[in-house]
């Protein structure tokens, strides 16, 4: 088997594992917990680094611009994406704390935080998702296998079972881009 089709097995066997595993009930509760959000007025927020960083923007263009229908912007923030204050905060104060910093600014009760983490463990998600929680906000964790020091902070958790960090992003993209899906859908059905 060459390189490239071993590596798809792979892939392939984690998203099989997420079948097996069932992940509807979980699924449902965020897509509701987002959805009511929004309705409200309320941010979705989103926090990641590295790839989940380009994952948190990804997510953000899909519903501020558009999944798959015509329809008019939802309120949401990619975290990652406001350089200045990701420097200016993490200059002065430490990138610990950088995304709670900002889900003080734009948090609020009844909003959702969204927290990308592949081993669950990432200091400045852990702070984000603290923060988050002590704000009465719902906190939804894509993460790996186990869930790591984010599945405690989890109000909801959709973990990949797999502990390869490029396997569990490919897993995240699968359910990011369903709950993008159901979240448009419901709301555009909602009028």
């Amino acid at each position: 088997m060459s390189e490239l089709n071993d590596y798809l097995v792979r892939s392939a066997a984690a998203i099989s594992a997420m079948v097996e595993r069932d992940l509807t009930s979980e699924m449902e509760r965020a897509v509701s917990a987002v959805v009511a959000a929004l309705s409200q007025g309320k941010a979705l927020l989103i926090a990641g680094n590295g790839g989940s960083a380009s994952d948190a923007i990804h997510i953000a263009g899909e519903l501020v611009g558009r999944f798959l229908r015509e329809r008019k912007a939802y309120n949401v923030i990619a975290l990652p994406a406001n350089a200045a204050v990701l420097t200016a905060w993490g200059n002065d104060y430490g990138f610990d704390t950088v995304f709670a910093r900002q889900v003080e600014a734009h948090g609020s009760a009844g909003a959702v935080l969204l927290a990308i983490s592949t081993s669950g463990n990432s200091p400045s998600i852990l702070a984000a998702a603290q923060q988050a929680r002590m704000m009465g906000m719902t906190v939804i964790s894509l993460t790996g296998e186990t869930g790591g020091k984010l599945k405690p902070l989890s109000d909801i958790l959709l973990n990949v079972p797999s502990t390869s960090t490029p396997i569990i992003q490919q897993g995240h993209l699968c359910l990011y881009h369903h709950l993008c899906e159901m979240v448009e859908t419901r709301l555009c059905d909602a009028g």
